[in-house]
């Protein structure tokens, strides 16, 4: 099933959708190139992939389907599972008697529709579709999921023994039997799994009076999730302390544990505390993905000179790198990201983490245990004994950690960590408060990144108008301004164009996002440390006075970036505005 250069030519020709000039000019780079015309147009944006997909379906006479006109029954949709579907971008959606009719993005991957045919011993007809019915499609697969793990919930919470009201006077042992009764732990296996196909990044089980509260973070935002028996607190306390290894029989005591957990689609590591509250045991579980690969820069949101500033200090062999943000604000992801980079073969890395969040291949990863003495500076102070070329210290919390971080690049390491301030530019004060003198910090900081996280709008949302009294309320008419000029230099708006012409977004709620939003992307300011931001650390080192330096040298603030991506339609100014005034 092969599409000559011929056929295409004059089935996209006859299409109307690209200008035949166009099409001659794309046809010559593709005969010079040997590469396909179709991808030459797609390239330069003449045409969606999309479009090039229906083309092709046309002439090879597939069918083209969209399978937002069709409601998949959950066993049609289960003869795939979900990790293929979404890897391979293929999925069952009609099923007769001997065939299974299948929808994919490449009709020409066999061995994708052989293994399914083996697997389901079906005829399997393929069909073209686009990559919105593909999205359509994977989100059927979370919400069977939802349906399914509520059934399950419901059906075991009326199966749970009570055997002692609240579980207050249990011994550890009647704990120990709870936690093991079939009922409990399937309920606590679908909490987790059902979190893990939410995407959130905290549960929250919290003790009321007469009932158990489930609430999931997705997003940065807590939801209620389900509410469950207050006869189910003992045992699911119970069965997540066992998972952790903690101690069953201790109520009146925080207490901090860890364990794993695999589905189809990921290893999530789930970071445990339990803090005693009024009502009983409340818990909250932090879940960790365990990988740190595959992120880049500009993913997570870096863009233009902020990408170009990080990158060189990235190259430098000595120094500090720094993240700053509050606690959630992508700080550790931004770490692993940079430390993912430098990643090579001739180079040795280490970190010492507290806690080790993700898992990364060629990486000496140490994770600190305070109870032992076994603190981040005496990790840090027995890391550079290990012949390190770089080194990640999960935070600088204290002047012994930042004394010994600074050491450590004086002495030939480039060390990347975290500091808890609002802005970069207060990174600088906050370190002299810790008592590191200005002329150290003026010889190793390479860059500085301030952070937050914003959620990301749905394909769906709606465009709207802001005239200059709107923009008024949100951000002065500089800002705006600047974020302005970041779109016209990074060419994303046509030269000529006003701030007027721009249209900004609010979220559309929709049965697949219920919110508008699905997703994070990070608002950034990257201070790179020049000459004359060097003579303010040694004599002012205000952090308004670094700030203004720093904005005169082209720094966009976190409130303008957070506008520039407002305006390329990537988030709501309603979101920019939470996320920096919080």
């Amino acid at each position: 099933m092969h599409v000559s250069e011929g056929e295409l030519k004059e089935f996209i020709t006859d299409s109307g959708l690209v200008a035949k000039k166009e099409i001659d000019d794309a046809a010559v780079e593709a005969a010079k190139r040997g590469q396909s015309l179709g991808d030459i147009l797609v390239s330069r944006g003449s045409l969606t992939e999309d479009a090039l997909r229906r083309i092709q379906a046309y002439v090879l006479g597939i069918p083209f389907v969209n399978l937002k006109e069709y409601k998949i029954p959950t066993d049609i949709l289960a003869l795939i599972p979900e990790p293929i579907a979404r890897t391979h971008n293929i999925i069952a959606y009609k099923k007769d008697a001997g065939s299974l009719e299948v929808a994919m993005l490449d009709a020409e991957d066999l061995a994708s529709i052989e293994a399914i045919g083996k697997k389901t011993g079906l005829k399997i007809l393929a069909r073209l579709t686009d990559t919105e019915s593909i999205k359509y499609a994977l989100l059927q697969y979370q919400k069977s999921l939802k349906d399914e793990f509520g059934d399950i919930i419901s059906t075991e919470a009326g199966k749970i023994r009570v055997i002692a009201e609240g579980g207050k006077d249990l011994s550890g042992d009647d704990l120990k039997k709870m936690a093991e009764d079939l009922p409990i732990v399937r309920i606590v296996d679908t909490l987790l799994r059902h979190a893990i196909v939410q995407g959130a990044s905290d549960i929250h089980i919290e003790p009321q009076e007469d009932q158990v509260l489930v609430r999931y973070r997705i997003d940065g935002i807590l939801h209620d999730a389900m509410t469950l028996p207050k006869a189910a607190a003992a045992g699911i306390i119970a069965r997540i302390k066992v998972l952790s290894n903690l101690k069953l029989d201790e109520k009146r005591l925080p207490q901090d544990g860890r364990f794993k957990m695999e589905t189809e689609a990921d290893r999530v590591s789930f970071r445990v505390s339990i803090l005693p509250t009024f009502f009983g045991e409340k818990t909250v579980m932090r879940l960790l993905r365990e990988t740190g690969e595959g992120f880049t820069l500009e993913a997570l949101g870096f863009h233009g000179e902020n990408t170009e500033r990080i990158h060189h200090a990235l190259k430098q062999t000595t120094g500090i790198i720094l993240i700053s943000g509050p606690t959630g604000s992508g700080k550790t992801t931004t770490l692993y990201t940079m430390l993912d980079i430098l990643n090579r073969p001739d180079v040795n890395i280490s970190t010492i983490e507290d806690p080790i969040e993700y898992q990364m291949k060629r990486v000496n990863q140490t994770q600190v245990n305070p109870q032992i003495g076994f603190t981040f500076a005496n990790g840090l102070r027995s890391l550079v004994r290990q012949d390190p070329d770089i080194i990640m210290v999960g935070e600088i919390r204290d002047s012994e950690t930042a004394s010994l971080a600074i050491n450590a690049a004086l002495t030939g390491h480039l060390v990347l960590s975290t500091i808890h301030t609002n802005s970069a530019a207060g990174a600088i004060p906050r370190l002299i408060d810790m008592g590191v003198e200005p002329f150290l910090l003026v010889s190793t900081i390479r860059v500085i990144v301030g952070q937050r996280l914003v959620r990301k709008l749905c394909e769906g949302k709606e465009a709207y108008a802001l005239d200059a009294s709107a923009r008024a309320k949100v951000a002065s008419d500089a800002e705006f301004a600047i974020a302005f000029n970041a779109l016209t230099d990074e060419k994303i708006v046509k030269a000529g164009s006003k701030l007027n012409d721009i249209p900004f977004y609010h979220p559309a709620p929709s049965a697949e996002c219920e919110d508008g939003y699905k997703g994070r992307i990070g608002i950034h300011e990257v201070l790179a440390i020049s000459p004359a931001i060097r003579d303010i650390m040694l004599h002012a080192s205000t952090s308004e006075a670094l700030e203004d330096q720093a904005k005169k040298e082209g720094m966009l603030t976190m409130i303008e970036d957070g506008l520039y991506k407002a305006a390329r339609g990537i988030t709501s100014l309603e979101e920019v505005l939470r996320a920096v005034t919080e």
